[in-house]
């Protein structure tokens, strides 16, 4: 896919349920309808990107600031048929633009850890190590000792202007 073929913005006309049905297309992911339902909840208030391929929403972030040096990565989806196409490569992008321009030093996502046998958060983990997060440190408190968390930062530089 062409990049520039690609719009990235944020939606100010209802975003969470543009987020719940690219979500729902993604049950290898977001299967778990409680957490679902949290994520679309999240959305309603939190920062959000969206891209665009032909007047069609093919996928999503939404991020948290939680202090003045730091922000999360808090949940990202992109339909699967769209998958591997420059789209959330360029949603990470653009968020990170937004978050020097903030002068946030890092920024976190948290996600299945490799000690998980899922084939699909594997994709998800090279993704994100592919996009410059590295591995910090495995939760297994978080989400329970059947879903351990990966925490994963990144360094965002910026320059002082």
């Amino acid at each position: 896919m062409d990049i520039d073929r690609i719009q990235l913005f944020d939606s100010f006309f209802q975003p969470a349920k543009i987020c719940e049905s690219i979500l729902r297309s993604l049950p290898q992911w977001f299967g778990n309808e409680k957490a679902l339902v949290q994520y679309i909840e999240e959305t309603q208030s939190l920062p959000t990107l969206f891209a665009l391929v032909e007047n069609e929403y093919v996928g999503f972030l939404s991020f948290k600031q939680h202090n003045r040096y730091s922000a999360e990565l808090y949940v990202m989806g992109v339909r699967y048929e769209y998958q591997r196409q420059g789209i959330g490569s360029a949603l990470i992008h653009h968020t990170e633009s937004i978050l020097r321009q903030q002068k946030l030093e890092y920024w976190q996502v948290k996600t299945l850890a490799a000690s998980h046998p899922d084939r699909f958060y594997a994709r998800t983990r090279a993704f994100y190590f592919a996009m410059g997060f590295r591995p910090l440190e495995v939760l297994t408190q978080l989400w329970g000792e059947d879903n351990p968390c990966l925490l994963m930062v990144k360094y965002l530089q910026f320059t002082d202007k």
